[in-house]
């Protein structure tokens, strides 16, 4: 909803207004549209701008990877663009959204779970203080919701099938299929080996992302042999229901 202060931009004018970085990229704080709580922080530049606009969606720059990252094109978790602004001078951006899903790859609302300990509203009164507390649970203990744990792995295999039958122009999952049983190997076997090097530096945080990319990846495997996900888990389920032999 604009403000009668607000000063409104034509789209083809606003990209030439924000004021870009040496490498030509400016701050895009995400936020929800509806509870205005802060999502994430990411870098746009002109043409991700561009992109954002003419979609509709989230279009970020990954300085990481140097690449573009549609959000959402491997997850599911769009973001529908509401608002789109820039501040005082020029050199951030404020996307409001409606989000499909989580921002954060760790499956949060928000990229912004780390609470400082203050001595009023401290994280501490409020929920957990320090990096690894929510990942206190005991392996081999059944955790409160053991009824619904697994069920992103259903919804994933059905956002992958779905990718499959309409190959969305953009996504990730599209590229994949397009390039091919070769490529997807190729991709399982690189996760595979960066699941292996994270496990042997003892970095959990580490392996947490890259078994999640392989899991992904080994999903879209699947889809593309036409290997149902049940299959997989009812052979488990059979393994497990043999005697053992110790």
């Amino acid at each position: 909803m604009s403000r009668e202060s607000d000063v409104i931009v034509a789209p083809e004018q606003f990209a030439a207004n924000v004021k870009w970085d040496a490498q030509g990229l400016a701050p895009a704080i995400v936020q929800d549209n509806n509870t205005k709580e802060v999502l994430t922080l990411a870098y746009m530049n002109e043409e991700s701008l561009r992109r954002s606009i003419e979609s509709g969606e989230t279009w970020f720059w990954s300085r990481s990877r140097q690449e573009f990252w549609h959000k959402g094109a491997t997850s599911g978790n769009v973001q529908r663009i509401v608002s789109l602004s820039y501040d005082c001078d020029g050199d951030a951006l404020l996307v409001g959204v409606e989000p499909a899903g989580p921002a954060c790859h760790t499956g949060r609302v928000s990229c912004f779970f780390n609470k400082a300990a203050l001595e009023k509203g401290s994280a501490a009164q409020n929920g957990s203080v320090g990096a690894g507390a929510e990942s206190e649970r005991v392996l081999g203990q059944e955790p409160e919701n053991a009824a619904g744990r697994f069920d992103v792995l259903g919804e994933l295999e059905g956002i992958i099938a779905e990718r499959d039958r309409e190959r969305p122009e953009g996504a990730y999952t599209t590229y994949l299929f397009e390039k091919g049983i070769d490529k997807i190997l190729k991709k399982v076997g690189e996760e595979t080996a960066e699941s292996i090097i994270a496990a042997k530096n003892g970095d959990n945080a580490e392996l947490r992302l890259e078994v999640s990319d392989l899991i992904y990846h080994l999903l879209v495997l699947l889809q593309e042999r036409k290997l149902p996900l049940d299959e997989i888990m009812d052979e488990l389920a059979r393994r497990h229901e043999r005697p053992r032999r110790d």
